[in-house]
Parts: C-alpha cells; structure tokens; sequence
C-alpha cells in the first residue's frame, strides 16, 4: 500500500498525459484529413470567385469534422495562392534590400522604408512570397491552411508556464483546374516597406 501510495501520483500523471497526446494525435490526424478534402473540392474553378459562398461551405465542412471533437475549438481559415508549385512550396519572402538600422545591425525584416521587390504588384510586401486567393485563377496553386486552438483535455502543461491551449495546423497545396489560360503578372515594382511601428510590413507610397 506504501509503495501504491507513492507510485500512484506519477501513474495517473503519466496517464492523463498519455490521453491528452493521444487525443492531439487524433485531432491532428482529423484536421489533415479534412483539409485535404476540402482543398481538393476547393480547387475547382467555380469556387474561386469572391461573389460565391463554396468557401464558406468547405470551411463548414472542416468546421463539422473538427468541433464534435472539441465545441470550443476557435478554428481559423486562410487561403493564399502562388503561379507555380515550387513558389507555393518553398513559400520565400519577396526579396527586399535588408539595410542596417540605426542600431547599426540587419534586423531581416523589411520595415525603416527598405525597397522591396513587389512580384506580385498587390501593393504590399508578401513574407511568405504569396497572394490573396481572391486574385487566383486557372493552373493557380492554391495554399490551403487551417489552425485550430483549443482548450486542452487535461492542461497538465500549467505546471510547467504553459497556457492550457493547443494550437494545430493543417496545409495542403493543389493547383485549380485547367479551365483557361493561366493569367501571368505584368512586370515587379519595386516599393518600400512601411516606415511606422518597427518591424512592420506595412507598405508605404513609393519613394522617389
């Protein structure tokens, strides 16, 4: 009895965590499954219009696959859209001139008004290199990410600083549907990065 006493704290520690995991697995498990789903449906042309709702209704469908698991899961949905697979994949900062600032170092963000190599022409600077999918078109390749936060089952990461949350993501990339010819950009601008808060990414009126 001595020895259960002493074992038994550690045991059930080990068991909860054992099912939260298992339980993060499993969620995991489901939200790749249902964004690949829903990526595959969402690549069709027809769906790719700002004036119709099948987003919305892909997004209910992940919606419906995920909150039976949790009910207060907060479940947010983003799209972005590349020309080719290889840009969707390696997902680089449009390229930016990343000149030392007064503290006299390079800080790798594009902010103090550095230029900055506008690829895209959609007037600000892109970090991961994409664009809005409202601008996608046909052989477009589309980016599709869903993250997912929730309360956790058994917030034993409390004891340790934690939050008691878990936050998950999913992505997949596929290209839209041949249903014309693919749109090319007119030539880059070259602009610069915002000139306000440091760090920001906020675009500004070019620089003569």
């Amino acid at each position: 009895m001595v020895e259960f006493a002493l074992i038994a704290p550690t045991l059930c520690l080990f068991l909860i965590g054992a099912f939260d995991i298992s339980h993060t697995l499993y969620m995991q498990s489901v939200l790749q499954g249902a964004v690949q789903k829903a990526a595959r449906d969402g690549t069709l042309e027809s769906a790719s219009g700002s004036d119709s709702t099948p987003r919305d209704l892909l997004d209910e469908m992940v919606r419906e696959q995920l909150l039976p698991l949790n009910k207060n899961a907060q479940i947010n949905f983003n799209r972005r859209f590349y020309r080719t697979f290889s840009e969707a994949a390696a997902a680089k900062a449009e390229k930016f001139t990343d000149s030392a600032s007064p503290s006299l170092y390079h800080d790798g963000k594009c902010n103090n008004g550095e230029a900055y190599e506008d690829a895209n022409n959609n007037g600000r600077f892109d970090r991961d290199g994409g664009d809005s999918a409202d601008r996608a078109g046909a052989r477009d390749n589309i980016v599709y990410t869903v993250t997912v936060s929730y309360p956790r089952l058994f917030p034993l990461d409390r004891l340790i600083g934690g939050n008691g949350t878990t936050t998950l993501n999913a992505s997949t990339v596929l290209a839209s549907q041949p249903y014309g010819d693919q749109d090319r950009y007119s030539p880059m601008t070259i602009r610069h990065c915002g000139t306000g808060t440091p760090g920001s990414d906020a675009p500004v009126a070019d620089v003569p």
